[in-house]
Parts: C-alpha cells; structure tokens; sequence
C-alpha cells in the first residue's frame, strides 16, 4: 500500500488504519462520532494527501481546462479556484474536482484518489491540438484539512497569510513552520476551514504544529470514518457513489456549475440536449421514517417496484437521525414523498428532505 508522509504521525497518535483505494490511511483515531462533532462544534484535522493532483500548463492551458471541464475556468484568477467536473461526451462523470489557477498558464487539477491514474490517462487522451504539458503530482503534495468553527482561530498564527479576509474558493502562498504552503478556503464537511497543500518533504512539521496550536481549543485529528459522514450531511458528492459514469451533472442536480455560453467542452451537446428533453431522474435526499440506517447499495422501491438503490447512506451524528441519497424518478422527488429502502430482510419507509441535510450558521 502506498503511504501518505503523514503516515508514522497517525500510527503515533493511535489511529485505526485501513486500505483505502491503494493507500494505507486513518479511518478513525478517537471514534467517528466524537471525531464527527468536533468538526461541527469545534475543529478537526484531516490528512487528504491520498487525493490527486495534476498540473496542466503551457500557451493553452485554460482553452484544455475549458474544454474537459463544464464550468467556466476563465472566470478563475491567480490564486482562486472554482468546483467541477471531468466529463464524458455524455455528459457524465469521469470524476468531480476542484481547478486552481495557479497562473494564467497554470493551472492545477484536486482529484479523487481512486481516480488519480485513470484521470491523468483521460486528460492525456484528450491532449492532441492542445499546446500544453500534463503531469501527475499526486505523489509530490501533501494535502492537509483543517475544518470546523475554530479553523480561523488556530491557523492565522501559524502564518502570515491573511486568513481572516480570504473569500470561499480562494487561495495564497505562503509560510507554514518555514514551508511553504498554497491555503485555500475549501473543504468537504461543509464547515468553515482551509486545505493546505505542500510539496514538503516534511510535512510533519504542519501537521504537528497545528495540533500543538489548536489542542486548547478542541482541535483533534479526523479519520476517513467521519470525513465521510460530514460530507454527507452537506449533501457533497462522493465519486463512486453519488455520481459515476452512468450519472450525468444534470441528474446529480450540478447544473448549476455547467456553463454552457462558455463554448465548446466534452459533454456540452448531450447536456443541453437532456436539459431540453427535462431529465427522467435525479438525486434526492432522504430521512428514514422509523428505525434503521440506509446504506450504500441497499434496494429503494416505489409501489414494491424497485426503481434506484441507495448511494450514500448513514446514521447522522450531528442531527441524529438516519439519512442518505439516492436518485428517483423525476416524479417523486418532490420533498414528503415517501418510498421505500429495502434494509436487511425489510422495507422501511423513507421521505423526501430538502438537501443539504446540515448547513452552517452564517457568521
């Protein structure tokens, strides 16, 4: 299994590690649930340097961005970054991630870790009549998340960086213990924080520092156990299961991050096509009616018909109740319909919620 520079520091402070998509990672160091709440009530560290990273640079770099993704790259700047997708002809998933310019000629793509490899393939086969260069850095970065309310407060005096007037989606280099760091304000718990990216070999030393720095204010690390469970209650997408392939952005209910005036880009006539026929299905959220928790696969039935299964699914920590996603036929996805979830040997009941399931106090 491939290992993170972070590895010997989880094995140090206790952490349960599992094989993850190649990599030997932390799937929990003090329990998912108190892991869970304390990004919520207070803050969290995650190591994320199994994710990809890909650089693509050259004369024209934006025009190859502009056309493997749907948003639209030319309205990033140096030092800012936007969500979006690696799109098929069809209009569906080869995976979702984020775009940072880095500069006008730079630009750097954050993908999944089960999809590092396969997305650098896709990009590069889509390379030809594109003045650029293409290389996978997954293995030079180290990735760090701090997420929770008191994200702010522990990293400001670890740097010079001005964090405090650092928008969504923004980002600067920097210092971090002598190293330097790219700060962006971004994560995947749907909480306030930043992801730290660093080409150091010893990248220890931020991890550490951050603990030390925000041990008085409940920071503690966070395994994958709980990343997954936060995501979910922000209604944020995990490749593999809410989307794939066979899901396209419009029926993931992204459409808001296709731009289709921008021009050209893989997937834009299957798009507008589905969006002038109306789409047949799309993602919901759902509450369990009752007992039981809803799991990845489980069936979903409407009228003792199965019609979809579960994607995402678990018991909420935060808001203690059983949720989860799946995607419906367009004609019941309004919020209170109820259906069914096939959960062991019985259908449960399930309703329709408005998503996302968790959204943060506005400061």
């Amino acid at each position: 299994m491939k290992k993170t520079r972070l590895n010997t520091s989880h094995k140090n402070l206790g952490a349960k590690m599992i094989e993850f998509f190649g990599w030997e990672m932390p799937v929990e160091f003090s329990g998912i649930i108190k892991e869970h709440l304390a990004v919520r009530t207070k803050a969290g560290l995650f190591d994320v340097s199994h994710m990809g990273e890909i650089l693509i640079s050259g004369k024209q770099a934006i025009d190859f961005v502009q056309f493997l993704t749907p948003n639209d790259a030319a309205r990033l700047s140096p030092n800012k970054a936007q969500y979006s997708a690696l799109t098929t002809p069809k209009g569906t998933f080869i995976d979702d991630l984020l775009v940072y310019c880095l500069s006008p000629e730079e630009y750097l793509l954050v993908v999944n870790a089960a999809n590092s490899n396969k997305d650098y393939e896709w990009i590069l086969s889509h390379k030809q009549g594109f003045e650029v260069m293409v290389k996978n850095k997954s293995d030079d970065y180290t990735q760090i998340a701090l997420q929770g309310p008191n994200a702010l407060k522990i990293l400001q005096p670890l740097t010079e960086i001005n964090l405090e007037e650092m928008k969504p989606f923004w980002s600067s280099w920097g210092k971090l213990e002598g190293e330097e760091v790219l700060i962006s304000q971004t994560g995947y718990t749907g909480e306030d924080g930043f992801e730290i990216y660093t080409l150091s070999l010893r990248p220890e030393k931020i991890w550490e520092a951050i603990l030390e720095q925000g041990k008085d204010v409940g920071l503690i690390p966070i395994g994958l156990g709980a990343r997954d469970t936060l995501r979910l209650e922000a209604k944020l997408m995990l490749y593999g299961n809410d989307i794939n392939e066979t899901t396209t952005v419009l029926e993931a209910g992204l459409g808001w991050l296709v731009k289709f005036k921008k021009g050209e880009f893989l997937g834009r006539e299957a798009l507008l096509a589905q969006k002038g026929e109306g789409i047949k299905r799309e993602i919901v959220g759902f509450e369990i009616v009752g007992a039981g928790i809803a799991r990845s696969h489980y069936p979903v039935f409407i009228n003792n018909k199965k019609v979809s299964e579960v994607t995402s699914g678990s018991y909420s920590p935060y808001l203690k109740k059983s949720i989860g996603l799946t995607y419906l036929p367009i004609d019941f996805t309004e919020v209170g319909t109820e259906f069914k979830i096939g959960i062991r040997d019985r259908k449960v009941s399930a309703r329709v919620v408005p998503t996302p399931f968790y959204k943060r106090s506005e400061k």
